[in-house]
């Protein structure tokens, strides 16, 4: 049966099918020997030959699913061109080619989905689903409550307005506040753009809920695959 290339190598485990078609842009994968780089060029898997940088394609793996518990000081990427840490140098003891769900900064820590499900990955990173991800936020000095209610509202930034969120102010320490903020969009770098808008940096952030999942029970660096009742919870959601 033929299907479109990026949604066969996306049910490979290759990565998310978004990161799938800026691979086929790029001219990385080639269909019986020769380069693709047309969106809708549909294949046969269980009988064309397709190579992504020059490594054949296999048939989809088992479906596989972690919740880790980034640590700062780590890049939610593959590779990295810089050297850097990545995510995927603290999954010890896992065979299966897996990928982040969505990104979290270098300084940034918490909730990181790692799966090889490339459907999963792109439903809940779309932005027609508008995925719930919560945060904890430490920033610099102690917004008032007019600059929380105007962040709720949403923002003008520098690549459009934001849309609304839920903020609240969670707790106040030497005279730094920590915030709980909700988005349903996932640009990058938002919420840290957000807090300088109102003219309160960013000290310390943390991801604590995506969807309804919560980050319970795992140390920096850890990780865990995820349970039946979760799993069923996020597909019920998108």
């Amino acid at each position: 049966m033929e299907e479109r290339l990026q949604k066969v190598l996306a049910r490979a485990g290759i990565a998310s099918r978004r990161r799938c078609e800026e691979l086929i842009v790029a001219g990385k994968v080639k269909v019986n020997g020769k380069v693709v780089t047309a969106l809708g060029t549909k294949v046969d898997a269980a009988k064309d030959k397709i190579e992504v940088n020059g490594q054949p394609v296999t048939a989809s793996q088992p479906k596989v699913y972690f919740m880790l518990n980034k640590p700062r000081g780590y890049v939610t990427t593959l590779h990295d061109e810089r050297g850097r840490k990545t995510v995927i140098d603290l999954l010890e003891g896992i065979e299966q080619r897996v990928y982040p769900v969505g990104r979290l900064d270098y300084d940034s820590e918490g909730l990181l989905l790692l799966t090889n499900d490339g459907e999963l990955t792109n439903a809940l990173t779309h932005p027609k689903h508008k995925v719930p991800k919560t945060y904890l936020v430490r920033v610099e000095g102690v917004p008032e409550p007019a600059k929380l209610k105007a962040m709720a509202r949403g923002l003008v930034l520098a690549d459009g307005p934001t849309a609304p969120a839920q903020v609240r102010l969670a707790g106040v320490r030497d005279n730094r506040a920590l915030l709980e903020i909700t988005i349903h969009e996932g640009r990058n770098r938002q919420v840290r753009r957000m807090c300088e808008h109102i003219g309160h940096p960013v000290l310390r952030l943390k991801r604590i809920r995506v969807g309804p999942l919560v980050l319970e029970g795992l140390k920096p660096g850890q990780f865990r695959p995820l349970t039946e009742v979760e799993l069923k919870k996020l597909w019920s959601i998108i």
